[in-house]
């Protein structure tokens, strides 16, 4: 059964950091594309970053220099460390697999998602 649960969400200040953590189970997240995406009130779902099977990865422009996606595959588990965080991080952040080696930017593109975790940056 396939599960992944994200942990490391919380409260911080303009400038702050965390790192996110999304657990994976059932598979192996060396065998496919991983992302992170993000949703605020009112606003659709968005991609943040994505890693490939031959560790490749992407981000969006407004992350970009700030966010780092990563794996662990010992561990199993995917990582976003987030730097000099603004209010506009602040949503709801899901790790998700996707359903193919190969990521694409699309929601569509991901079949398994985990419950999120909140991020909220105090300006």
């Amino acid at each position: 059964q396939v599960q992944l649960v994200e942990s490391g969400g919380g409260s911080v200040q303009t400038g702050g950091s965390l790192r996110l953590s999304c657990v994976a189970s059932g598979y192996t997240v060396s065998n496919y594309c991983m992302a992170w995406f993000r949703q605020s009130p009112g606003k659709e779902r968005e991609g943040v970053a994505t890693i490939d099977i031959d560790g490749t990865t992407t981000d969006v422009a407004s992350v970009k220099g700030r966010f780092t996606i990563s794996r662990d595959n010992r561990e199993n588990t995917l990582y976003l460390q987030m730097n000099n965080l603004k209010p506009e991080d602040t949503a709801i952040y899901y790790c998700a697999r996707g359903r193919n080696i190969w990521c694409h930017q699309r929601v569509i593109d991901y079949d398994y998602w985990g419950p999120g975790t909140q991020v909220t940056v105090s300006s």
